[in-house]
C-alpha cells in the first residue's frame, strides 16, 4: 500500500513539473523568437529594440532550466533534478531580493496635484542623486528622449483650447515633458506650443528657458521631464514587485513539487 502510494506521489509530482516546464518551454521559445524579430527588423524603434537584449537572456535561461526540468521528470533522474532545484533556489533567491529592493525604493511618490488642474506636476528638486547616477548621464537621457519622439508621445495628449486644456488629467510625464512647467507663466496656444511673455518667465527657473516649440525638443531637456520620467520608473517598479512577489510565490510553488519529485524519484532509485 505504502509503495502503489508513493508512486502515486512520483507521478503526480512528475506530471506538475513537467506540465510547467512545457509552459515555461513555451515561453522561452515565445521570448527567443521575439528577440531574433526586433533584432533583424529594421522597422523596430529604439524603445523596442532595448527589450532585444534582455528577452534574449530571459528566453535562454528559461529555456535551459525548462529541459533541465522536463529530463529530470521524464526520464527521473535524480542528478539533472537536483541541478534543476539549485537553479530554481538562484532564481528565488534572486527575486526575493529584487522584491525586497524594489518596494523599499519605490515608497515615494513626488507628483504633486496642482489646485485648479486635472494633472499633476514634478517637483524637479526630489531624485537628484538618483537622476545624475542612473538617468540623465547624457548617454541614457539620449536614447530615453528618442524613444519618446520615436513614439510621438506628446502627440497623443489633448488639443483643447483656452481654459479646457487644464481640465484633461495628463499623467505627471505628460505634463512635465510636453507642456512647460505651469509656475512658468507662458502663454498657452495650443497642448505643445507656448510663448515666453514679453516679462520673462515667471520665475528665474532652467526649464523655462529650456521649453522649446521645436515638437522633436518641447521640454524634453527639462529637469523636470527627467525627473518625472524617473518617478513613473519608479512607479513601474512598484507594479513590477507586485508581480515579482506572485512569481515567487508561484516558484516556490514549484521548488516545493520539484524538492517532492527528487525525494521520490531518489527514493525509488532505491528500491
Amino acid at each position: 500500500m505504502h509503495t502503489k502510494t508513493q508512486r502515486n506521489m512520483v507521478r503526480v509530482s512528475n506530471f506538475i513539473i513537467t506540465f510547467l516546464n512545457c509552459v515555461t518551454l513555451l515561453v522561452s521559445l515565445v521570448a527567443i523568437g521575439f528577440s531574433i524579430w526586433l533584432n533583424f527588423n529594421h522597422s523596430a524603434t529604439l524603445c523596442q529594440k532595448v527589450l532585444q537584449k534582455p528577452l534574449l537572456i530571459l528566453g535562454v535561461c528559461l529555456l535551459v532550466v525548462s529541459i533541465l526540468g522536463l529530463i529530470g521528470s521524464l526520464c527521473r533522474v535524480s542528478f539533472i533534478l537536483w541541478i534543476y532545484l539549485f537553479l530554481l533556489f538562484l532564481l528565488i533567491v534572486g527575486l526575493l531580493c529584487f522584491t525586497l529592493f524594489a518596494i523599499l525604493v519605490t515608497n515615494k511618490n513626488v507628483s504633486k496635484a496642482l489646485s485648479g488642474r486635472g494633472y499633476k506636476e514634478i517637483k524637479s528638486g526630489d531624485y537628484t542623486n538618483w537622476l545624475q547616477k542612473y538617468v540623465v548621464n547624457e548617454e541614457n537621457w539620449g536614447e530615453i528622449k528618442s524613444c519618446l519622439v520615436d513614439t510621438k508621445f506628446c502627440q497623443h495628449i489633448p488639443t483643447g483650447k483656452g481654459a479646457d486644456f487644464y481640465k484633461y488629467r495628463l499623467s505627471p510625464i505628460q505634463s512635465s515633458c510636453c507642456k512647460p512647467p505651469t509656475y512658468c507663466g507662458l502663454v498657452f496656444h495650443n497642448a505643445t506650443y507656448w510663448t515666453m511673455p514679453k516679462a520673462g518667465p515667471a520665475v528665474a527657473d532652467d526649464d523655462c528657458k529650456i521649453w522649446s516649440n521645436v515638437q522633436s525638443e518641447l521640454c524634453f531637456n527639462c529637469q523636470s521631464c527627467k525627473t518625472s520620467f524617473l518617478d513613473h520608473i519608479k512607479r513601474d517598479w512598484k507594479t513590477c514587485s507586485l508581480v515579482n512577489l506572485g512569481l515567487l510565490l508561484l516558484v516556490l510553488f514549484v521548488y516545493g513539487v520539484g524538492c517532492c519529485a527528487f525525494r521520490n524519484t531518489k527514493s525509488k532509485g532505491k528500491e
